[in-house]
């Protein structure tokens, strides 16, 4: 499965040149500048030049040539497909293998799946249980095992009930 993955969104135009400004969610924005082009609403469009600063990134995209082109791609999406990611570090997971996983306990009792993952200081994940929908961050000591091959992940019940809502 070659599915789409969101590695930004489009901030505003910066300048009169149609570069734009990029909020990364990748884990530096200097990764950016692996990619040779990203899609945006399905339309393909090379990366010319990359300028990264933060957990930002300054983007000059082909065929994007002035301000009045890069404003209609304001708060639009930037999209790769899975397949051109590069495998993640140790004890690091890409947010759509999360999606779908089951939440469990040390003692193998359901809690529920996750339906989305926030992703932050310390990422908030929603899990759709059978009472409904429950949040949690991803504290110190919560979650102690993710398996996303069996779509698993296992947390700490105790440290778990302290920080859900």
């Amino acid at each position: 499965m070659n599915s789409l993955i969101v590695i930004g969104t489009v901030l505003k135009p910066q300048g009169i040149r149609g570069e734009i400004k990029i909020k990364v969610y990748l884990d530096d924005a200097e990764q950016l500048k692996e990619f040779k082009s990203v899609l945006i609403d399905g339309a393909e469009y090379g990366l010319l030049n990359v300028r990264a600063q933060g957990e930002t990134a300054y983007v000059v995209l082909r065929g994007v040539a002035d301000r009045n082109a890069a404003e209609l791609l304001r708060a639009k999406d930037l999209c790769v497909y899975k397949s051109q990611l590069p495998p993640p570090a140790e004890g690091r997971y890409y947010i759509a293998d999360l999606i779908g996983c089951k939440i469990i306990t040390a003692a193998d009792e359901e809690i529920g799946t996750v339906v989305s993952v926030t992703p932050a200081k310390t990422d908030i994940y929603v899990v759709s249980t059978p009472k409904g929908e429950l949040s949690f961050a991803a504290a110190d000591g919560v979650i102690e095992s993710v398996d996303t091959q069996n779509k698993i992940i296992t947390v700490n019940k105790k440290r778990f009930k302290e920080v859900s809502v």
